[in-house]
């Protein structure tokens, strides 16, 4: 008997199906990375959004509000 038959008799309902990360929990080790991967690159989105932001108020800003220091 192969490893795989034996795999599938051991695993009977189960078998070729992903792990899950824990029993209880309803997630798998796909969605999970997946999750990983999606926060990872919504985070650098927003630290660019961030320094975009961070430049136009503290360079353009005053470029436009000059006058009104003068007067």
């Amino acid at each position: 008997m192969g490893e795989a038959k034996r795999r599938k008799t051991t695993l009977k309902e189960n078998y070729g199906q992903e792990s899950r990360i824990l029993p209880w929990v309803p997630i798998t080790k796909t969605q999970a990375d997946l999750f990983v991967e999606w926060t990872t690159r919504g985070t650098w989105f927003c630290i660019g959004a961030m320094v975009v932001g961070w430049l136009t108020i503290r360079f353009i800003g005053p470029a436009f509000g000059w006058w009104q220091v003068v007067s």
